[in-house]
């Protein structure tokens, strides 16, 4: 399986994620207090931690999310594409930018991440998993590994933020 497929999966995340890099803080200090007005049955821990993130927080998550999906490349261009640990990212990403869209339609506006979700990371998924299939190295899809994806992809995103506050943490006291 060739680079545009595997290592498409690292260059159409890059482009995702300088969208949210772009947009999350700004949202978070601008969109977060009119939602919680809006969205009042949803706890206020999430609310104050969405809210405690900050931008240098929020890039070093990014930066870490970055080495996973450079792995998941990197295993596919390995095996021809064959490498699960690959399919599931990809898949994971796919469902990624669906979640996005879905944020948006719930706030009726702009979330970080709704512009290139249907621009690119959907279109991008579903053409490396066609291509994929018609290499016949595609694992058949089962509503079992979407649900796994998605604790393994929301596993990520706090482990990512754990890993960005210990680095951030760490470059504060050696400072």
């Amino acid at each position: 399986m060739g680079g545009a497929v595997t290592w498409g999966l690292l260059g159409a995340w890059v482009l995702h994620d300088l969208e949210e890099l772009a947009t999350v803080p700004g949202w978070l200090r601008r969109d977060v207090p009119e939602l919680r007005k809006r969205f009042p049955q949803v706890p206020e821990g999430v609310w104050r931690r969405a809210e405690s993130v900050g931008a240098a927080e929020f890039a070093a998550a990014v930066g870490v999310m970055g080495v996973v999906v450079g792995a998941a490349s990197a295993a596919g261009r390995l095996t021809g594409g064959r490498s699960g640990f690959h399919q599931s990212a990809l898949t994971g990403f796919g469902l990624h930018g669906v979640l996005h869209m879905a944020q948006a339609a719930a706030v009726r506006g702009r979330t970080p991440g709704s512009v290139t979700s249907p621009l690119v990371v959907l279109p991008f998924t579903l053409w490396a998993r066609g291509r994929l299939r018609k290499a016949g190295v595609l694992r058949p899809a089962r509503p079992r590994d979407a649900v796994a994806g998605l604790v393994a992809a929301g596993a990520a995103t706090v482990a990512s933020h754990v890993v960005a506050r210990r680095l951030l943490g760490t470059a504060r006291r050696m400072s």
